[in-house]
């Protein structure tokens, strides 16, 4: 029988098979699905989305937000623009996509038949003396104007995208959840003749990494705004208690004051300045 052989050209082609073969099982294994988790919450305004990655929960976000988005109408006389401003929230009913890795994260939020889609970026990166934080460094809104339920009479109507630029928000230590009661707000220039997007978020509880149980948060990093509003919460507290506890020393040193001067002896009175009179 005569040896099978392979030319250089043959074998490279192979080895090529052989990696897009592993490649694409990874991605086959990798397999990430978006969960919509808002059913567990007992705030209507709230909505909780998770991403999984192999069946295991690899980001969860838990917020309420709120948009408003300025757009033009046509004024009553025809010719001039005004601009109105749509204020909406995001539906608990939302759809949701999202890719985990080992350092960029993120997550896809659509709704009312991708109208509006709001993708939130997440990365991480060493600070000083090697503690590793992630963060949020973009977020984009994209939303159509010819969407009547939110925009109404809306002039020259159409999809519009609008971005943060150079952001870098939620700072929060890696592994652990970051959460924050407080509103926070961020400004997005939107392709719609540079106007300012606001989005705000309240009741947050996000993490995009390291999440060591299934659709568990890991522990909670509170941000700085809820850190001082707690404090202002109970500086008056404890102003009272060390003034009440300052109040009873007193009264308590005054008792023994009195009851020391009470059971000294009475001393009897010099009346010879009286007879001399």
């Amino acid at each position: 029988m005569g040896r099978l052989g392979f030319s250089t050209t043959e074998s490279a082609r192979l080895l090529l098979l052989v990696v897009f073969g592993v490649l694409a099982l990874s991605v086959v294994l990798a397999e990430q699905e978006g969960e919509n988790l808002s059913g567990l919450s007992d705030n209507p305004d709230k909505a909780i989305f998770a991403v999984r990655e192999n069946g295991t929960t690899c980001l969860m976000v838990e917020f309420a937000v709120r948009f408003l988005v300025p757009y033009d109408v046509l004024a009553l006389n025809g010719i001039d623009l005004i601009t109105e401003q749509a204020a909406f929230t995001l539906p608990r009913g939302a759809e949701i996509e999202g890719k985990c890795g080992s350092t960029e994260s993120e997550i896809q939020i659509t709704w009312k038949n991708k109208a509006y889609t709001l993708r939130i970026y997440f990365d991480t990166e060493f600070r000083d003396k090697g503690i590793e934080v992630w963060k949020i460094s973009k977020i984009q809104f994209v939303y159509d104007t010819s969407e009547t339920s939110h925009f109404t009479n809306a002039y020259n109507p159409g999809k519009h995208t609008a971005n943060t630029h150079h952001l870098l928000a939620l700072v929060t230590p890696f592994g652990r959840s970051y959460v924050c009661s407080a509103q926070q707000t961020f400004t997005l220039i939107s392709s719609d003749h540079q106007k300012g997007v606001t989005i705000s978020m309240y009741d947050t509880q996000i993490q995009p990494f390291d999440i060591t149980s299934d659709f568990i948060f890991s522990e909670p990093y509170k941000c700085i705004t809820d850190q001082r509003e707690r404090l202002e919460e109970t500086l008056p507290l404890i102003l009272g208690f060390i003034l009440a506890l300052i109040i009873v020393i007193t009264l308590t040193v005054y008792h023994f004051h009195l009851k020391l001067t009470a059971n000294q002896p009475q001393l009897p009175r010099d009346r010879s300045m009286y007879k001399n009179m």
